[in-house]
């Protein structure tokens, strides 16, 4: 069955999952974006005897890394080698089985980086341009994208980055940032003239509409198709391939000295040196694994897991340099996840809201499984999903403990119990038996054609569900009352009861790594292999069980509370420790008089299609009734604001946001947690009171 589904048709696989930065630790979003299916659609393929290669790496270049390093007065390099290997141990402790976790800083990396490089611009594929980008007149240096904060143009967020605003998700150039600052000196930035080398994406766009949108209209997610489909409607521009940094790949031309390969040219090139470097230590040719074979049925499948916030380099730059290049494979697919949210509120490393694998390894310790189950089963797949620490209680203690815990183990202890933990077939089958075990073995088919389809969730349930049959079929023969009058049948359930035990030890590894092994050193039983799932005869009669051991324990009400207030604290200590904001500049009376700032009532408002962060809103002013499109979304629902009395700018010039026209612009306070409130009056007041 397996080979009739096309995705697993092949015999050799090159998997990567996104290279996380090495400015910081891990947390469970960067798990739940893509190394948890990523590590469960391989341990699959490998239980399938496929050829699969499952690379990772830091990436170690690029102006995060800088900024990281000049606030804490250190060397890029002493940041990457510090969390490079806290991330790499948080990896190695949660079982995600990388066949090498690389570093983008390493020479072999750099090699290939330039090699790249050259190969298109010797191809002429480059477009040689001046332009004016922003320079630190203070600090001496042109400002990389990140080295610049400003407001977006599409939603209002002021702490916009210069290559993306994390609020609404727009990718940006810094130049459309609305009074842009240098995150160096805190003062605007000029204008000033510098030569790079641009990838002119819309020679592509016909290439990549055929290829992406044409060819794959089937194969990818939603989300994923959704945001490509976006991009290319919106039509390609060249993309500068080269920074003007100290910290990086240089650029391979004597005329560039002092610039370096954009970071989004090399970080995903690291999944093919990674590759190379690995091939090496084993003795492999990579190019098997990433180039073009002479028959194309030889063709290694790539696939991409990664996060939302990767996919137009995943699915658009990357394929777009690949293609250019001539001698590479192509992703088969790129299935994203969307965002993990913590307790209602968005993951933030910068305010420390989040939970951080190595903290979490040391007040959970050996429960990596647990998390790996609670992350797998709310995997944001095509929409953003929420963790909370209640949830992650109720499906350990409910999930984990009472169903597939208490089934291992009530079959151990009663088999030992019983007959001194030996297996045994005593009277023939019984109907209700042979119709569990014919059950039992439908649970492979639907596991494989749920990961087929990158339907994690889905396939996870399916592997409970079979604990659930084990369950139901304790209940249902009830051996501690049969034992009484019936021995032998007592055999033959705890024999069937033993082999539903076996097939969630087989088909539980790709979840559960940790407990598969515990289930199959219980059993006294070698892993074995997908084509062996679902089979009654895992165990023979006669077969001699080894120790029980406890699967899982309860999450306790202490420690739920203990990590909601270690968030609380944080968000506390970030209260107290953020920076207010800088007063503007001074404007003087006839300037402010010039705004018409005036109270006005919400009529109604609807989501604007496509987007997360935007509401439609009509708003009753006084003096006529507008739309105004706010980016609050992510607060407020339509139905909670419509009726509100809020503040309104009614004078601000008019302009297009998704194809809407925005008369004006609402006002906002917003906290130190980037928490949006409305600026409104005390008491009902009529629409069109001025604001003074």
């Amino acid at each position: 069955m397996l080979d009739q589904l096309d995705i697993f048709s092949k015999q050799r696989y090159t998997i990567t999952s996104a290279l996380p930065y090495a400015n910081g630790p891990l947390h469970i979003g960067h798990l739940a974006g893509a190394y948890i299916p990523g590590d469960i659609f391989v341990r699959f393929l490998r239980l399938n005897n496929k050829d699969v290669v499952y690379v990772c790496g830091s990436d170690e270049h690029g102006a995060a890394i800088t900024i990281k390093a000049k606030k804490e007065g250190v060397t890029p390099k002493e940041i990457i080698d510090k969390y490079n290997q806290q991330i790499k141990d948080s990896f190695e402790q949660f079982g995600i089985s990388f066949n090498i976790y690389h570093r983008t800083s390493e020479p072999i990396h750099h090699q290939l980086s330039q090699e790249f490089f050259l190969n298109l611009y010797e191809k002429g594929e480059f477009i040689e341009r001046y332009s004016e980008q922003y320079y630190d007149e203070e600090y001496h240096q042109f400002l990389a994208d990140r080295y610049i904060v400003g407001t977006c143009p599409h939603c209002g967020n002021e702490g916009a980055y210069g290559d993306q605003c994390e609020k609404c998700g727009t990718s940006l150039n810094p130049t459309d940032l609305i009074n842009p600052k240098s995150t160096l000196s805190g003062k605007a930035p000029v204008l000033k003239e510098t030569k790079h080398w641009y990838l002119p994406l819309d020679k592509y766009q016909p290439w990549l509409e055929k290829w992406l949108i044409e060819g794959k209209k089937d194969e990818l997610k939603s989300n994923v198709f959704g945001q490509c489909q976006s991009w290319l409607k919106s039509g390609l521009q060249p993309r500068s391939m080269t920074r003007d940094l100290d910290w990086g790949v240089d650029v391979p031309l004597e005329e560039a000295e002092g610039k370096k390969l954009y970071v989004w040219l090399d970080a995903p090139i690291g999944y093919i040196s990674a590759t190379k470097q690995w091939a090496i230590d084993e003795g492999k040719d990579w190019e098997h694994y990433w180039k073009q074979q002479a028959n194309p049925d030889d063709n290694s499948t790539l696939i991409h897991f990664i996060g939302k916030d990767n996919i137009v380099f995943h699915c658009i730059i990357f394929p777009a340099i690949l293609h250019a290049h001539g001698d590479y494979i192509l992703p088969e697919n790129v299935p994203a996840n969307e965002f993990l949210n913590l307790e209602g509120d968005k993951l933030s490393t910068s305010r420390n809201h989040a939970v951080w694998l190595h903290e979490y390894l040391e007040e959970f310790p050996g429960k990596q499984d647990e998390l790996r189950y609670m992350l797998t089963s709310i995997l944001p797949e095509t929409s953003d999903s929420e963790f909370t620490w209640k949830d992650f209680q109720a499906r350990v203690n409910n999930e984990l403990v009472a169903i597939l815990g208490n089934f291992i183990n009530r079959v151990m202890v009663l088999s030992h119990k019983y007959f001194d933990g030996k297996v045994l077939l005593g009277s023939p089958l019984t109907e209700s038996d042979q119709e569990v075990l014919k059950e039992l073995a439908t649970f492979p088919g639907l596991i494989q054609q749920s990961l087929s389809q990158y339907r994690f969730r889905e396939a996870l349930a399916q592997f409970m569900n079979a604990a659930r049959l084990g369950n139901k079929y304790l209940a249902d023969e009830e051996p501690w009352k049969v034992i009484k009058n019936d021995e032998e049948r007592v055999k033959t359930v705890l024999f069937v009861a033993s082999q539903i035990v076996a097939n969630l030890a087989l088909i539980g590894q790709p979840f559960l790594p940790f407990s598969s092994t515990k289930i199959f050193e219980m059993l006294n039983l070698s892993a074995k292999n997908w084509d062996e799932a679902g089979k009654s005869g895992l165990l023979e009669s006669g077969h001699q069980l080894g120790e029980t051991q406890l699967l899982f324990e309860k999450v306790t009400d202490e420690q739920v509370e203990f990590q909601l207030a270690k968030l609380a604290n944080a968000k506390a200590s970030n209260a107290l420790a953020a920076p207010k904001a800088a007063q503007k500049a001074n404007v003087n009376f006839d300037e402010f008089m010039k705004m018409d700032i005036r109270v006005g009532r919400i009529l109604t408002a609807e989501k604007v299609a496509k987007t997360k962060k935007l509401l439609k809103l009509t708003i009753d002013t006084g003096i006529d009734k507008r739309t105004v499109v706010s980016g609050i979304a992510e607060y407020f629902t339509p139905e909670e604001i419509v009726g509100k009395q809020v503040s309104i700018l009614v004078n601000l010039e008019p302009r297009e946001i998704k194809g809407i026209q925005s008369q004006g612009m609402i006002l906002m306070a917003e906290d130190a947690d980037g928490r949006l409130d409305f600026v409104r009056p005390s008491t009902d007041i009529s629409a069109g009171s001025i604001v003074r």
